[in-house]
């Protein structure tokens, strides 16, 4: 009882707007007394959980991300992109889901790809005539890429939390991410497909004079994944060592190669990264107990055991627990989402005969999916923020990517083992 009374407060401060480290923090107080553990055992254990070398390498690709934002490789991936497809009906529209990926592989978070190329191709696309709720929708959906395309925060998370290995958690996002890029690039084509646009060549006019000038001038910000991805499968660096070289990277590329980064700006990334940082770890400390209390309290089989009598089908279960992880994602962001659901949904999906590492893709898309889901929405308040739209001008191009993109994505991915475990299997021989 007392279980399911801090979960319903922890909805409601949710959705109150109660902080998410301080909401977190307050149930798992509520749960030591009312539940009379004793701390001086829970507070250790959460401090030995945070001190995992692995987690380092989330804060570092959080400033990579902040610089790489400041610096200008946003700008340079876009235009490399509509190198190629600029041209064409709709090409920005694609442009949108192609720089997105891109970064995505970069900085490994949604919320930097939306706000670095959002900012950047949102002011573009209206000046060529694109409708700014659909444009604005087009940003924030993409920019979910993010969480997918490799390295992931949520995936370091994930395989953290879960105990599985973290390339190949990595790994089991990509096809799905690109299955989702793909079917974004298909609703913009149809979209725009009756509609009477500006020649998609003159916005770049001047600068797409030389695609070879400005494929050189992209090529630092091209060379990062390439760096990091190709560090970590070949087995030359781990993820947290990727990470620490993409700072080291991002630096001199940002001051001296594009010269968006200046000392003002640099050390204001360095204090927000912080902030976002120390935030974080507070919440992971916060989680982890409560995580510890959820076990102890064997919240896991119990779940199991009143999901497998409603109906032992594979596939029933696997719907169900799809619900319930995009209404988590709707509720909360993605980083306390996973922390949340993971230790609690492991034992009944193994119990269920899923692979950890399948059910890692079928949790990175289904949190991908809450994030732009109404009415709460995370993601997308944000892109619309940035995108200066009102939110019923964006409802509905959402919800037509969200029925004819995301649904698809995560069908395929849920019941169609193969497209997550291919990769991890091809490279890491799992």
């Amino acid at each position: 009882m007392e279980i399911i009374l801090a979960l319903i407060i922890l909805i409601l401060m949710i959705i109150v707007g109660v902080s998410i480290p301080f909401a977190f923090f307050s149930i798992t107080i509520f749960l030591i007394y009312t539940l009379n553990y004793d701390p001086s055992f829970l507070v250790p254990y959460g401090f030995n959980e945070i001190s995992n070398f692995v987690l380092l390498a989330i804060p570092l690709f959080i400033i990579a991300g902040g610089l790489m934002n400041s610096s200008g490789i946003g700008e340079n991936i876009i235009k490399f992109s509509e190198i190629f497809v600029g041209k064409i009906k709709g090409g920005l529209g694609i442009v949108t889901v192609i720089a997105s990926g891109i970064f995505g592989s970069i900085s490994g978070s949604g919320s930097a790809a939306l706000t670095s190329i959002g900012s950047i191709i949102i002011p573009r696309l209206k000046r060529k005539g694109y409708p700014r709720g659909f444009i604005t929708a087009l940003v924030t959906n993409s920019s979910v890429l993010g969480l997918l395309i490799p390295p992931s925060g949520l995936m370091i998370m994930y395989a953290w939390s879960s105990g599985q290995s973290v390339l190949a958690s990595f790994l089991s996002t990509v096809i799905p991410g690109i299955v989702l890029a793909f079917l974004l690039i298909l609703i913009n084509i149809v979209y725009f497909k009756n509609r009477d646009m500006q020649e998609e060549n003159d916005i770049y006019e001047e600068e797409n004079k030389g695609a070879i000038k400005t494929t050189t001038h992209a090529i630092p910000s091209l060379l990062m994944p390439f760096i990091i991805l190709g560090g970590i499968y070949s087995g030359i660096m781990t993820p947290t060592e990727a990470a620490a070289i993409s700072v080291v990277y991002a630096i001199p590329v940002g001051f001296w190669v594009y010269k968006g980064l200046n000392a003002k700006v640099f050390l204001e990334e360095l204090v927000e990264t912080s902030t976002t940082t120390g935030a974080i770890m507070v919440m992971l400390f916060g989680i982890m107990i409560l995580s510890r209390i959820l076990v102890m309290e064997d919240v896991p089989d119990k779940l199991t055991n009143i999901l497998f009598s409603i109906t032992e089908n594979k596939y029933l279960l696997l719907l169900m627990i799809n619900i319930f992880l995009i209404i988590l994602g709707m509720l909360m962001d993605d980083a306390s989402a996973v922390l949340l659901a993971t230790p609690i949904l492991i034992p009944i999906i193994q119990s269920m005969g899923v692979d950890p590492i399948h059910f890692a893709a079928i949790i990175g898309v289904n949190l991908g999916l809450g994030t732009v889901t109404p009415p709460t929405a995370p993601l997308l308040y944000l892109g619309v923020r940035v995108g200066k739209t009102p939110i019923n001008e964006v409802l509905g191009p959402t919800l037509i990517m969200i029925f004819f993109a995301w649904v698809p994505t995560l069908i395929l991915t849920t019941f169609i083992p193969e497209l997550s475990l291919f990769l991890p299997k091809f490279f890491l021989d799992l």
